[in-house]
């Protein structure tokens, strides 16, 4: 491999032990490579910008979006900030580090497969991917409720200062939408999201009544009006590629020790531009667990 690439991974879980080896392992191949890190490094503030700190200083540039778990308010993190104010305490601690987040300009991938925006996402979820028989967000948790499926973010992912995580995902949306907008819609895009701008992932989850947690219906077109080339996620701990609309989409997850100790080992860095040669994917039933 001769020139710089694109890589991209998420969910890395720092408190993981194992997880956290595989982080400090972590290297560029070219000094000019670029990573994205598409959310859930961590529960704890400092763990999170410990994490993004170390691979600022390895790769040329590091372009990071929020999973929940970086919202989570835990009741043991010495860092008390709620809501958006502790998103915006974290693109705060990752500007002094360099790192490109949803509210900085999208930066433009120059080398092999570009010209290319790459464009850092963070639009939360609505509970619109309901479950089946549910008809309204009431319903579709209740039902998920039912089935022992409990998303965590219930307890720790707190909205404020809006009222309901709906409302800030309505937000988001809307201010996410409008940047995207304003783009050259002749230069590629790479959207970097930490959840799937389509439903259609989900599908396979082991626990279906879990994907109200997993995005929202108000993305469906975006890989297709915003003209990209890969849509990049993570969240739902099945690290695969596949193909919408032909648009590729790619999850990027490491997950829990418990997941990925049972794959065949693999570099979890995935490549993103240039585009790597098509690989097969084995599409298995997996997924965040209840209280993930």
């Amino acid at each position: 491999m001769d020139g710089a690439r694109v890589w991209a991974v998420s969910d890395l879980h720092v408190a993981h032990p194992d997880n956290r080896a595989i982080v400090e392992r972590l290297r560029p191949v070219h000094r000019d490579d670029w990573l994205l890190v598409a959310g859930d490094v961590g529960e704890m503030f400092e763990d999170v910008v410990a994490a993004l700190e170390l691979l600022a200083g390895r790769f040329a540039k590091v372009i990071w979006t929020p999973g929940n778990h970086e919202l989570w308010t835990h009741p043991k993190d010495p860092v008390t900030l709620r809501g958006e104010h502790r998103y915006l305490g974290l693109v705060e601690r990752c500007r002094a580090l360099g790192v490109v987040t949803p509210e900085d300009g999208y930066p433009v991938w120059t080398g092999e497969g570009g010209p290319a925006v790459i464009a850092p996402l963070f639009v939360l979820y609505d509970y619109t991917f309901m479950p089946p028989g549910a008809r309204d967000t009431a319903e579709g948790l209740a039902i998920a409720e039912a089935a022992g499926i409990v998303c965590t973010d219930q307890y720790l992912l707190h909205p404020d200062p809006y009222p309901s995580r709906e409302d800030w995902c309505r937000t988001r949306v809307a201010y996410t939408e409008h940047r995207l907008a304003d783009l050259d819609p002749a230069v590629p895009t790479v959207l970097v999201n930490h959840y799937p701008l389509v439903r259609t992932p989900t599908r396979i989850l082991r626990y279906p009544e879990f994907a109200q947690w997993c995005g929202t219906e108000a993305t469906a077109d975006w890989h297709k009006r915003f003209n990209a080339t890969d849509m990049v996620y993570g969240h739902l701990h099945i690290p695969r590629r596949t193909v919408y609309d032909n648009v590729r989409f790619t999850e990027v997850s490491l997950g829990y020790p418990r997941e990925w100790s049972q794959r065949p080992p693999v570099d979890p860095l995935r490549q993103i531009l240039p585009t790597p040669p098509p690989q097969p994917t084995a599409p298995s039933t997996s997924g965040e667990a209840a209280g993930s």
